[in-house]
C-alpha cells in the first residue's frame, strides 16, 4: 500500500543526546530494546556515538557529539536537552517524494542522496519541521546490511534482564508548537505532503479549570503516518505546551505514540523495568464501572491496577497510558497504546489526562510559577 508521495511506514527515530551510551542502555533496560547497531571511534566515526535499538517495527537511534566537527548535535542538545531531532517516513521513490514535497512547499535540508556499503545502498532525503527538526524520506530496498551504511555490529555486550515489552511500533507522532502556529504547521503537511486534517480539537474540546490546547492531527492518503500538532491555549495558568515549549526552547517533537497487541502486559512489564507513568485516579475507574455496554475484552480491575485509560469509539476502543518525562527536563515522554478497532486518539481521556499531566506540573512547581501568557 502506498499513497500518493509513494509512502509505504514508519522508520525511524533519532534522538540528538548528551550520552548516547547511558541513553540507549535505558532504551534497551526500560523499552526492553535490542541493542542492534553502533557507529562510533570503533567503526572508523571519530566525531559521534550513535546507537541502533529496535523492538519488532519499532526503530530509534540514539546519537551524541564526541568532540569538534558536531555544532549541530551539541548546539542541539545545549538549546532543548535531549529530544527528537528528525524522524522518518519510508517511502517507494526518495527522489519523487522529495521533489514533490519541495515543489509545494517544503524546506529542504538534504537533497536526495545514495549512501553505499559492501551491503548495498539507501537513498534518503530531507525536509524541515517544527524549528530544527526534520522528516526523512528513506528507501532502503536495496541495501541488506545494519541499519545503514556505516553502522556495525555493537562491540559493546550488555548483560541486561527487562522483562518483554511486547512493543510493535508507532502510532503517531506528536508535535508542539507556539500559540497561532498550528494552523500553520497543518497546512505545511497537508500542502506540501498532501496529507489530511483528520481530526481538530477546537477551544473547550481539551482542557481544565487551569489550562488548555487546541490540537489538529494530520494523515497520509491512507492513514499510515500520524500527525498531531499541538499549540497552548490561553488558560488561568501555564499549560503543559507553555512548559514544553519554555523547557524545550521552541517547537519540536512532545511524545511518540507505540503501539502494543496487549497493553496490559506491556504496561505490566515496563513497570517492572522502571519506567514511571502519570497517576490516574481511583474515581476513573468507578466511573468506568458504573457505565453500561463498554464492550471491554479487559478487566477493569486490570486497567486500574495498571493505570490504563480506556476510551469507546465507534464499535471499538482505546487504551493508552503516558509516561512522566523521560528526562530531566519535562520534555518528551512516551505513550503506550493498543487499538481495538478504534483509530481516535482517546478524546474521553483527555480530562482525566491533563488532570494527571498537571499533578505532574504542580509537584515541579510549574503549575502556579506562571500564568499563561
Amino acid at each position: 500500500m502506498a499513497d500518493s508521495l509513494g509512502i509505504r511506514r514508519y522508520d525511524f527515530v533519532e534522538f540528538y543526546v548528551g550520552s548516547a551510551r547511558h541513553t540507549a542502555y535505558w532504551y534497551a533496560k526500560a523499552l526492553g530494546m535490542q541493542l542492534a547497531g553502533y557507529r562510533g571511534p570503533e567503526t572508523g566515526c571519530r566525531d559521534r556515538a550513535s546507537y541502533y535499538l529496535v523492538k519488532n517495527g519499532l526503530k530509534l537511534v540514539v546519537t551524541s557529539a564526541l568532540g569538534p566537527g558536531t555544532e549541530e548535535i551539541q548546539d542541539f542538545v545545549r538549546r532543548h536537552g535531549d529530544g527528537v531531532k528528525r524522524w522518518s517516513i519510508e517511502v517507494h521513490d526518495v527522489e519523487k517524494a522529495f521533489a514533490q514535497a519541495v515543489e509545494r512547499g517544503a524546506v529542504p535540508v538534504k537533497a536526495p542522496a545514495l549512501s553505499e556499503d559492501g551491503r548495498g545502498s539507501i537513498a534518503e532525503a530531507a525536509i524541515r519541521l517544527y524549528d530544527d527538526t526534520e522528516l526523512v524520506f528513506i528507501n532502503r530496498d536495496h541495501y541488506q546490511g545494519i541499519f545503514r551504511p556505516g553502522f556495525a555490529a555493537p562491540p559493546m555486550h550488555w548483560n541486561i534482564e527487562a522483562e518483554d515489552t511486547g512493543l510493535v511500533a508507532i502510532d503517531h507522532i506528536v508535535g508542539n508548537v507556539r500559540q497561532n502556529e498550528m494552523d500553520a504547521w497543518a497546512g505545511y503537511f497537508t500542502r506540501a505532503l498532501g496529507f489530511e486534517t483528520f481530526i481538530e480539537f477546537k477551544p473547550g474540546d481539551i482542557g481544565t479549570q487551569y489550562s488548555a490546547l487546541l490540537s489538529k492531527v494530520v494523515r497520509s492518503d491512507l492513514g499510515l503516518i500520524k500527525n498531531p500538532i499541538n499549540e497552548p491555549f490561553q488558560g488561568r495558568m501555564k499549560s503543559q505546551i507553555e512548559e514544553f515549549i519554555d523547557e524545550y526552547r521552541g517547537s519540536g517533537v512532545q511524545h511518540i505514540a507505540i503501539t502494543t497487541n496487549d497493553i496490559v502486559k506491556t504496561i505490566a512489564a515496563l513497570r517492572k523495568n522502571g519506567v514511571e507513568f502519570l497517576t490516574v485516579p481511583n474515581a476513573y475507574y468507578e466511573a468506568m464501572r458504573s457505565k453500561k455496554d463498554l464492550r471491554l475484552q479487559e478487566s477493569i480491575d486490570d486497567l486500574q491496577r495498571h493505570g490504563i485509560l480506556f476510551d469507546n469509539e465507534g464499535e471499538g476502543y482505546l487504551l493508552q497510558l503516558f509516561t512522566k518525562p523521560i528526562g530531566d527536563r519535562p520534555t518528551f515522554f512516551f505513550e503506550f497504546l493498543q487499538r481495538r478497532n478504534a483509530h481516535g486518539f482517546g478524546k474521553g481521556n483527555f480530562q482525566a489526562l491533563f488532570e494527571s499531566i498537571e499533578e505532574d506540573q504542580r509537584r515541579r512547581g510549574m503549575l502556579e510559577r506562571a500564568p499563561a501568557r
